[in-house]
């Protein structure tokens, strides 16, 4: 696909090398290390929660938000807390999964127009993406191309859309591209999911491909990618999360077990997994699923960054978080706060 780099570490494909300066490592735990955890094509990243929201031309900061709403009805309120207060960043970028049948977007407009203009949109029924920028910061803009791919069956008629959206924007010279998305449910569909990432990062953006063109310097994946913890029972999983262990589930996580084996989002990095898991809940409340599914809790919505390895730049995650004051899902938001560094000249 194009200039976006592929998540899958296929035979013949030499995929560009992620840069990570002058910054410590950490284990998945969130110990200190001499180097980056790996994962297979996973780098785990700790937040170093640092940053001071520098206006300097060479920092770009950008806040990223994933939430599955769960096709349940939302108020302006409810979009209000979910883009928070924070008015600083340069790039505010949200990504819905299971919209409701709301104008969504006026509403985050609505939530923001004091202090950011929309810059793009991507929307594929229930499944939709939204860059905002600063006031003004449509004069640091060359481009905005969307695209979407669907996968799996009539997921849309139901506000179950699966597949992908994504915005490609080229800011302060710097090539960038998010993709927000919903993979298939269900802990037993593993290889599903991985054969959808790897469908979604051949096609996007492949009717544009240009193989003279410059390759994209960041992207940013996130979404309900719907990967599960999986090889414990419910009652142990809710009982280490009870006590404040669940640093040690990370080690049942699919998409890292998935990642290990070298099978999906070669290059990436993925914050440490600090926060609980963010899915299922009893909606309305900050209590794990008690229906009779009684689903065991996993990190199925997460953010994950790519940057290649082009000179004079730099990429730090400054803070990696779930948004539990949410009640009106399922699944709690999650929130990253990541600042691009920029050393040379502006192209």
């Amino acid at each position: 696909m194009g200039n976006f780099s592929s998540i899958h570490a296929s035979k013949g494909f030499r995929p560009g090398r992620s840069k990570w300066k002058g910054r410590k490592s950490y284990s998945r735990d969130g110990n200190s290390t001499s180097t980056d955890h790996h994962h297979g094509g996973i780098r785990t990243i700790k937040a170093d929660n640092l940053c001071e929201l520098s206006t300097e031309n060479s920092n770009i900061c950008i806040c990223v938000i994933t939430w599955n709403m769960n096709n349940l009805k939302v108020s302006s309120e409810d979009l209000a807390d979910l883009v928070g207060d924070n008015r600083q960043f340069d790039l505010l970028v949200v990504g819905l999964q299971e919209v409701p049948r709301r104008n969504v977007s006026y509403l985050l407009q609505e939530a923001l127009v004091e202090s950011y203009t929309l810059l793009g949109e991507a929307i594929m029924q229930s499944l939709q993406l939204y860059v905002f920028g600063a006031k003004k910061s449509d004069l640091f803009i060359k481009e905005v191309k969307v695209d979407k791919h669907s996968v799996g069956g009539c997921g849309g008629v139901i506000r179950r859309k699966k597949g992908a959206v994504a915005i490609r924007i080229k800011y302060k010279g710097i090539h960038m591209m998010f993709v927000s998305c919903h993979l298939s449910a269900h802990a037993h569909k593993v290889e599903e999911r991985n054969s959808q990432c790897r469908h979604i990062s051949h096609s996007l953006f492949s009717k544009d491909w240009n193989p003279y063109a410059r390759p994209t310097q960041i992207t940013v994946w996130l979404g309900d990618l719907n990967y599960r913890v999986q090889g414990i029972a419910n009652h142990p999983a809710r009982n280490l999360i009870h006590k404040g262990l669940h640093k040690l589930l990370t080690y049942k996580d699919q998409l890292l077990q998935e990642a290990e084996r070298g099978k999906i989002f070669d290059g990436y990095c993925d914050g440490t997994l600090t926060f609980k898991p963010t899915y299922k809940y009893n909606v309305g409340t900050s209590n794990y699923d008690t229906s009779y599914k009684v689903r065991v809790p996993s990190w199925t919505d997460r953010i994950l960054f790519k940057i290649q390895d082009i000179d004079h730049r730099d990429v730090t995650l400054h803070s990696y978080e779930s948004m539990d004051d949410i009640y009106g899902s399922d699944h709690k938001p999650v929130r990253a706060h990541l600042c691009l560094k920029q050393f040379g000249k502006l192209s």
